[in-house]
């Protein structure tokens, strides 16, 4: 079952051309075996006629000749299909209850005038070959048939025929296979070919749905879905709309806000400062300054999360490379990447981005490195440092805002706890992915997974 499933098409339109298919296989197995019931009752009627006939042109000419010339013209009569015999007895006593017996007997009783015909399908060992030459009786369905003779000498005699009932039950698809196999290959082609075309209209508006919930995953407000298709898919697509617009709204002004607390608290914060600086004492000055600092970066940093939450800066393609050399040269760290790794994006966001990273690396790991590879998948950038790393429960959390790894907020230790969310924010919005993990040798890793391009 599940080599099956594997082997079934992903696609909603693969599957529906495959039912498609299916049925009309199904279809035509279905019609062939009805035509081929059908073909074997016309030949076992045209068979039935023939002999009905030919049983009716024997009556006449034995019924005038004497005993011996009734045993010739038996045994001239009978061929590889049929044995003709005159008998003593008759082979039948009454007429079977099946409809093709009721069928020859009457037959037969409309053409000689009579209704003292017998016939019946019966199993029996029977020698199908000519008189005077070998062959071996076999058990088979035959049809036979008694027929009372004028007497001859005061003997009253039988005309017993059996022949072959027609060809086995078990041959149903008796049916000419080119012809038919022609006409299947023909109507699967039209048939699938319309299939697929519709399919593929079908399918298309749900292929454009897909990549605009993909690109909204990815922080991208801007996704529209066409409102074309069926009424269901126009539905569905006036609804996403919809809901882009709504959560593109509320996104708006929830970094507008972010960005009018973060701005609106310098100006009381530089006010106290001044104030702290005129405290007489030397201790309580300067821990309300580093208290002041300390506010001054988390409203600095609730600015850059809402400016770099906006996606202001144009998509466009750019050397994933040649923007991490540069990063590395202007912080002093090592770099070895491949060469030529293009992807789309905004070159001021993933710097910052990647930046954040190389930064974190630096203040809290003791130092940083760069690495950019290529897989099938995409890019894969990695910022390694040797510093004590993260508790493994902590990992996910630490993309939250406001979170940092020592849970201080002293200034001599870091920002206030955005810098990773930032970078979050930016490399989802670019389609890509990014993870903490801590490394055997010690230190943090993180890892940033891009969409390169083709």
């Amino acid at each position: 079952m599940d080599r099956l499933k594997r082997l079934a098409p992903d696609t909603l339109a693969g599957r529906f051309v495959l039912l498609l298919a299916v049925a009309i296989l199904g279809a035509n197995i279905i019609g062939l075996a009805v035509l081929s019931l059908q073909q074997q009752r016309f030949d076992r009627q045209a068979v039935d006629d023939r002999w009905i006939e030919r049983i009716t042109s024997l009556i006449p000419a034995m019924e005038t000749v004497d005993a011996r010339t009734r045993q010739v013209i038996a045994r001239e009569a009978s061929s590889r299909m049929a044995r003709v015999r005159v008998d003593a007895a008759p082979l039948l006593t009454e007429t079977a209850a099946d409809r093709r017996s009721r069928y020859i007997t009457q037959g037969l009783a409309e053409a000689l005038g009579r209704d003292d015909v017998r016939a019946a399908l019966i199993t029996r060992p029977v020698s199908l070959r000519r008189p005077g030459r070998t062959g071996e009786a076999r058990m088979g369905l035959v049809i036979a048939v008694t027929v009372p003779l004028s007497a001859r000498g005061g003997q009253g005699e039988w005309l017993n025929v059996t022949t072959r009932a027609g060809p086995p039950r078990s041959s149903v698809f008796h049916v000419s296979s080119r012809p038919f196999l022609t006409f299947l290959v023909l109507s699967l082609l039209c048939v699938l070919g319309v299939g697929a075309v519709f399919a593929g209209r079908l399918t298309k508006p749900l292929r454009h749905l897909s990549d605009a919930a993909q690109a909204a995953g990815r922080g991208d407000r801007s996704a529209r879905v066409p409102e074309e298709g069926a009424r269901e898919m126009r539905e569905a697509a006036r609804a996403f709309n919809a809901m882009q617009a709504e959560i593109s709204q509320f996104d708006a002004e929830r970094m507008r806000m972010i960005a009018a607390v973060g701005h609106d608290l310098r100006t009381p914060m530089t006010s106290l400062r001044i104030r702290a600086e005129m405290v007489d004492d030397e201790a309580q000055r300067d821990a309300m300054v580093r208290t002041l600092d300390e506010m001054t970066v988390m409203a600095d940093g609730l600015v850059s999360y809402a400016k770099d939450g906006r996606d202001a800066e144009q998509m466009q393609p750019l050397d994933l490379g040649d923007l991490l050399g540069e990063l590395c040269r202007d912080r002093g760290v090592p770099y070895e990447g491949a060469a030529g790794v293009r992807v789309t994006g905004r070159r001021v966001g993933l710097g910052r981005a990647i930046g954040n990273l190389i930064d974190n690396a630096v203040r809290y790991g003791a130092g940083a490195t760069v690495a950019l590879r290529r897989d099938q998948q995409g890019a894969i950038v990695t910022v390694d440092d040797t510093g004590p790393g993260i508790a493994a429960d902590r990992l996910d959390d630490m993309f939250h805002p406001f979170t940092r790894g020592d849970d201080s907020r002293n200034i001599a230790t870091g920002g206030a706890g955005l810098g990773l969310a930032i970078a979050r924010t930016i490399i989802l919005a670019h389609g890509g992915s990014i993870t903490l993990d801590n490394r055997a040798e010690g230190g943090l890793r993180a890892t940033v997974r891009l969409n390169t391009i083709r």
